[in-house]
């Protein structure tokens, strides 16, 4: 989006030099990636970055609200609840479409918000890959509130340890080694110490929790959270000793309940001429009558799960009345293809990455990850056998 910066980095691409970029990844951490990393960062421009930031300002408005709590008690499922809850969340990550508004001019458009970790550590690795392989201006910026990727992985151990040394610490997981996001925990561990451990070798001993570690039992005393209540319900016969709902002595890092308050349930909050709007679809007596410009979003679901595109009235007389708190319609967001890859424009999708450690009233912004698609929507299941699409950084102009 930055003609200048996109000019001289597709004129320094190649395939050979996406492979040789891959294939580094791949010696550095090998049989970790798992995912499609896409052939090019996205360059955002200025009037782009502060429209992003103005957007999140009134977005964290809502969230630091004193009745933010009380309006998003329903947001939390039946028998999902974890004890213990602090007072916000300690991850943001807030999803925006690049669009154009009605002049023309780039403009940010939300698509979802949550209140949980993303790939924090893979994030700056990446970045620092971009600019070996390939000519990246040195005055954008992958990064907010600090400058280099070491202060950046500063911020992030302190925000993980507290006061525990890091073996006390554990980033909790189902099936770690298996997840697509595993070398997101293998860069964690290398810059703080904290270890993926899964779900099921974890042991409880009255209010306490223990894992092995390198051959010794260990107490856990605090939890990063990256595991999703969704993963375990379509796992069969899972047997552990500590369930998420246990009351323990354990302080978590990322509250489990955050991943509910802060996600599709709070759009309906939100005012600002970024964020489309939207409304549980139990508010609505009637429905809009341009069905065609809406998404019906069931609320407990993750990772795009049951998302409708393309709705007519037949989606909705479909779900029982009974059942419709439970969904979310929302004012469809037009992706605008801005990235040019060497055979045509790729939409992209922006997330704005925060950190909010216990003691600030305000979540800081502190880095990014970009999303690119060819596709109707951004995931995987619609750019599969797609080039210059994937996960990706972006480099910023303040």
């Amino acid at each position: 989006m930055i003609q200048s910066a996109r000019q001289t980095f597709n004129s320094a691409f190649s395939p050979e030099t996406y492979q040789a970029f891959i294939d580094k990844i791949h010696a550095d951490l090998p049989g970790q990636l798992d995912f499609r990393v896409a052939e090019t960062p996205v360059f955002v421009p200025k009037i782009l970055t502060n429209k992003l930031l103005t957007a999140c300002d009134d977005i964290i408005d809502t969230l630091t609200r004193d009745d933010f709590k009380t309006l998003t008690e329903a947001a939390i499922p039946a028998g999902q609840r974890v004890p213990n809850e602090d007072e916000h969340t300690q991850f943001l990550a807030v999803d925006f479409a690049v669009c154009h508004d009605d002049t023309g001019e780039l403009t940010p458009q939300l698509i979802e918000l949550q209140g949980f970790p993303s790939l924090y550590g893979f994030q700056p690795y990446l970045a620092s890959q971009f600019r070996a392989n390939y000519p990246i201006p040195a005055d954008l910026s992958h990064l907010f509130s600090v400058s280099t990727n070491e202060a950046y992985l500063d911020n992030l151990r302190q925000l993980l340890l507290g006061d525990c040394n890091p073996e006390e610490v554990i980033l909790l997981e189902i099936y770690p080694d298996k997840q697509k996001t595993r070398i997101d925990f293998v860069l964690t561990e290398k810059a703080t110490g904290v270890r993926a451990v899964c779900l099921t070798k974890i042991s409880k001993e009255g209010r306490q929790l223990f894992y092995e570690r390198d051959g010794r039992r260990v107490q856990i005393k605090r939890i990063y959270n990256r595991l999703i209540f969704d993963e375990l319900q379509h796992i069969t016969d899972l047997q552990t000793d500590f369930q998420l709902t246990d009351d323990v002595d354990v302080e978590w890092v990322g509250h489990p309940n955050w991943f509910f308050r802060i996600s599709k349930y709070t759009l309906p909050l939100l005012n600002s001429p970024y964020v489309p709007v939207s409304h549980f679809l139990s508010d609505l007596s009637e429905y809009p009558s341009d069905l065609e410009n809406y998404v019906l979003k069931p609320l407990f679901s993750f990772a795009g799960s049951g998302v409708k595109i393309n709705i007519t009235q037949a989606d909705i007389d479909e779900i029982p009345a009974g059942q419709r708190s439970g969904y979310l319609l929302q004012r469809k967001v037009k992706y605008e293809p801005v990235i040019q890859s060497p055979d045509g424009l790729v939409k992209c999708e922006i997330r704005m990455l925060f950190i909010w450690p216990k003691a600030d009233s305000r979540p800081t912004l502190i880095t990014n990850l970009g999303r690119l698609s060819r596709g109707e929507m951004i995931g995987v299941n619609f750019n599969k056998n797609k080039d210059w699409v994937g996960g990706t950084v972006c480099f910023f102009e303040k």
